[in-house]
């Protein structure tokens, strides 16, 4: 189960950029992007509702004793949370509810069981009659907490995330240490170039990376990323994610299959990064219920072995990347990541340098990179 991390918005972007714009970059919000709306996260709604003390303890507690009910069932049955976490994520979904000016005194009355002035009116984000029920959704269908409160917090990020979006992970963090730490690093040069993540998803790792691009420009120039995806639930959700960190000019959110959309920049991108899907279509059945159940298949299916996504990237990213031109992508686990490094020697013989297989923050062999002769 992944957890939720605290962390603030911020943002920074070069005012101006002296690289060729391909011509689809003049208008970065894509006609795809707006066909499905997006959902906003509960902690950005105003706090346009309202409770009693007394019924929003009565809430509380019931919610508090539903989850106490799970014990370590879930552990048991999928590695899923016990009792313990869905109480702390109770607590997240309390502090994104109540609005702002009165959360803490507020908080602290709930958790000590303070029943003074129980008909002081509480302003929330949501009705109640709403929170019994995404509660109930939470413990008893098993669905995502970031689905329920509608965000998850990766990085410096707050990313909108909703079902037909995969919830970004910790692990994938990585590839961002790896464009900073190792690309931008060892080729400065490429901080200036185009960009491309494949299968955005929410938009993290393109929003990161041109974070990142950002903090290693050279004078007034600075690189610009395009996301690419497949889902018209992804495209917009990434696009609004976009829009928030005031990145629309410097991101680009395309619809299409991996690299269909990208003819325009073809053997002139100096990145491209993704996490697509892995999973063996056999274990999907298997997975934690809160993500075979509920995040999106077309982003976990990665086919019988769970490469035919990652071959399909690596065959196409040599005729993609300009000369010196960097790649970072993740895979399940050590087997796939050595299968694809003796894949590219084997199939793309001379076509990369410098290749490496690198370890997530648990030790597990997760991404295959390298750049471009």
């Amino acid at each position: 189960m992944l957890k939720l991390r605290s962390s603030g918005l911020s943002c920074g972007v070069c005012a101006n950029f002296q690289i060729p714009i391909p011509r689809c970059f003049m208008n970065s919000i894509t006609t795809s992007s707006i066909d499905v709306k997006p959902k906003v996260p509960l902690y950005l709604r105003p706090p346009s509702f309202s409770a009693s003390l007394s019924e929003l303890t009565k809430w509380h507690k019931w919610a508090k004793n539903l989850a106490s009910s799970v014990g370590s069932s879930f552990i048991n049955l999928d590695n899923g949370p016990d009792s313990t976490l869905l109480r702390r994520e109770l607590n997240w979904l309390l502090q994104d509810l109540i609005e702002l000016q009165h959360r803490s005194v507020i908080l602290s009355r709930l958790e000590s069981g303070n029943n003074e002035n129980p008909d002081v009116i509480v302003a929330l984000r949501a009705p109640l009659e709403e929170m019994y029920c995404v509660w109930r959704q939470r413990i008893e269908k098993r669905r995502p907490f970031q689905y329920v409160v509608g965000c998850e917090h990766w990085r410096d990020l707050v990313l909108s995330v909703q079902e037909g979006v995969l919830i970004p992970r910790p692990e994938t963090e990585v590839i961002i240490d790896l464009v900073e730490g190792v690309a931008l690093n060892n080729a400065p040069d490429l901080a200036q170039g185009f960009w491309a993540d494949l299968g955005t998803g929410s938009g993290a790792i393109a929003i990161a990376t041109a974070r990142a691009l950002a903090t290693h420009a050279h004078g007034d120039a600075c690189g610009r990323v395009i996301a690419t995806d497949l889902s018209p639930v992804a495209v917009a959700v990434a696009t609004s994610n976009v829009q928030r960190y005031g990145l629309q000019d410097v991101v680009e959110v395309r619809k299409g299959s991996w690299f269909e959309p990208l003819k325009d920049v073809q053997g002139k991108l100096a990145g491209v990064l993704s996490n697509p899907p892995y999973i063996p279509s056999g274990d999907i059945s298997g997975l934690q219920a809160e993500v075979g159940q509920h995040e999106p298949i077309l982003a976990l299916d990665g086919g019988i072995s769970g490469t035919n996504d990652l071959l399909h990237l690596i065959d196409g990213v040599a005729s993609m990347l300009k000369p010196g031109g960097f790649f970072a992508f993740e895979a399940n686990g050590e087997k796939q990541c050595k299968f694809l490094v003796e894949y590219i020697e084997n199939e793309k013989p001379g076509s990369f340098r410098d290749m490496n297989i690198v370890s997530d923050f648990a030790g597990i062999q997760r991404f295959v990179m390298g750049f471009r002769r």
